[in-house]
């Protein structure tokens, strides 16, 4: 694939673009609250697509369509999971967690609420939250710069390594400079782009005589639901992956950086009508690119969208669709980089270092983490192997094994201890760790269904056997006269 003038001239201008949105946000950002929340005042439009992109990444537009290439539509029960579970995640869990963040003295990050939550005046719950955070994210982190190097890789035709370090410079300059409102922003337009993008894909794509020639040659399997390889385990195992949402804190922390509880709701139609559609998108894509490829099978499945791009449209177009991919790339991974850089800032350095850091102070710390959590993750993603649909999987389960069903029962449950909630976060995180590891049979099953399950269950016991003080108790009843 030739490197083409009118493509390179779209790329850069995008580019250029996001980069100016990140030094508009840098001006605007003058506390730390500024920095991690935005000030608590983002508008319903713009949290619903921050939330869609940040949560979407390069696997709606590398990752899905790569899997429905292979294995066709059986593989979309990962959508249908996605989309129940953050039908349910906007419904139940969004307005609470605004409310009661805001509540306990304002908490800007998880670990920073789940302190204030169980008032654990030694530490030990932000602590454990935070180095929980920096692992799977780190992997998270490494799952975008993998995209992001396979986009550079296959479009202008870079080695590996070069492409990675290139993609990483890009992605994390503007994380760097604007903070939670250059994030917010970025993923507001990247959104919009990512989701026109899926649609006229394939569109275009089904409308090409290659196309119908495939259509005739595709295996009728590729197009059911079921095929002869469905198995319980494979079908639980992709629906899932809808448990993750309750314990992502990129996600999370748009529901705490809204300006208004009430905006919520407007918000979550906006979110889920453009989540069904950008996962209807990817699917075509998926289909397109097995009838378009029929006779000349991909190297890797994880590039289709690049390739249906570059073949359907004009250079000028195909930029900006190839654009679309970073986009989705770059929108995940300012997220994962600034809730790093938020824990370290305030559940490390403030916590533990410099409790009476300036804000400042903080800012320069928190840009100075997002610079070492990129380069872990640079270094992660440099086998040329990896898989962004692997690293993904791994990091979703961590967190949705560990903080999913905390987030619940804080939010729920009024006899939740902290005890229970440490136990919980331990359990849920060592069991997807442990059950990665093992293969065959039951441990087939994907590792967020036994982390999250034992997860619940460890924290229900430990807090049934220590009860939560009397004070927790109260300010949960004071909470929920708020709701």
């Amino acid at each position: 694939m030739t490197i083409e003038l009118p493509i390179l001239i779209t790329f850069v201008g995008y580019l250029v673009l996001m980069m100016g949105i990140g030094l508009w946000a840098y001006k605007a950002t003058d506390s730390v609250d500024d920095y991690i929340l935005g000030g608590r005042s983002m508008g319903p439009a713009v949290t619903a697509l921050s939330v869609g992109a940040s949560d979407m990444s390069g696997w709606l537009l590398l990752g899905l369509p790569g899997a429905i290439y292979l294995g066709g539509l059986g593989e979309s029960w990962i959508g249908i999971g996605l989309v129940f579970g953050a039908w349910l995640n906007w419904l139940f869990v969004a307005k609470r967690l605004r409310i009661y963040t805001q509540f306990t003295d304002n908490a800007l990050t998880l670990p920073d609420f789940f302190e204030k939550r169980f008032d654990d005046k030694k530490g030990i719950l932000k602590l454990i939250s935070a180095v929980t955070i920096l692992l799977f994210f780190t992997f998270y982190t490494s799952s975008g710069m993998v995209g992001g190097a396979i986009l550079f890789e296959k479009v202008f035709g870079l080695d590996y390594t070069i492409a990675l370090i290139i993609g990483s410079i890009i992605i994390v300059a503007y994380t760097f400079v604007g903070g939670f409102f250059a994030v917010s922003w970025t993923d507001f337009f990247q959104g919009c782009l990512m989701l026109a993008a899926l649609l006229f894909v394939p569109m275009a794509i089904f409308s090409e005589p290659a196309t119908q020639t495939g259509l005739k040659q595709l295996d009728p399997q590729m197009l059911s639901m079921f095929s002869e390889n469905t198995t319980f385990i494979g079908l639980a195992s992709l629906l899932a992956w809808g448990l993750g949402y309750f314990g992502q804190p990129h996600i999370l922390s748009r529901f705490m950086a809204i300006g208004s509880p009430d905006a919520l709701k407007l918000s979550r139609r906006i979110a889920m009508s453009w989540m069904i559609v950008a996962l209807i998108g990817a699917l075509a894509t998926g289909i397109a690119g097995s009838l378009y490829f029929a006779k000349t099978p991909l190297e890797n499945s994880e590039t289709v969208f690049i390739h249906l791009a570059h073949a359907a449209f004009n250079p000028w177009i195909g930029g900006l669709l190839v654009a679309a991919i970073l986009s989705a790339i770059m929108s995940t991974i300012d997220s994962q980089l600034l809730v790093c850089s938020s824990v370290i800032t305030e559940d490390f350095y403030k916590k533990w270092l410099r409790p009476q850091a300036s804000s400042k102070e903080l800012m320069l710390v928190g840009r100075i983490g997002v610079l070492a959590i990129a380069v872990i993750s640079g270094v992660i993603a440099l086998n040329p192997d990896s898989s962004v649909l692997g690293l993904v999987s791994y990091a979703w389960a961590g967190f949705g094994a560990a903080f999913g069903p905390v987030v619940i029962l804080s939010l729920f449950w009024q006899q939740y201890s902290r005890n229970g909630a440490i136990a919980t976060i331990l359990v849920g995180a060592v069991t997807v760790v442990l059950w990665k590891q093992a293969s065959g049979g039951l441990f087939d099953l994907y590792e967020i269904l036994p982390g999250f399950a034992f997860a619940t269950l460890a924290g229900i016991v430990v807090s049934l056997i220590s009860k939560p003080s009397a004070q927790i108790t109260e300010q949960f009843k004071l909470f929920n006269a708020k709701l």
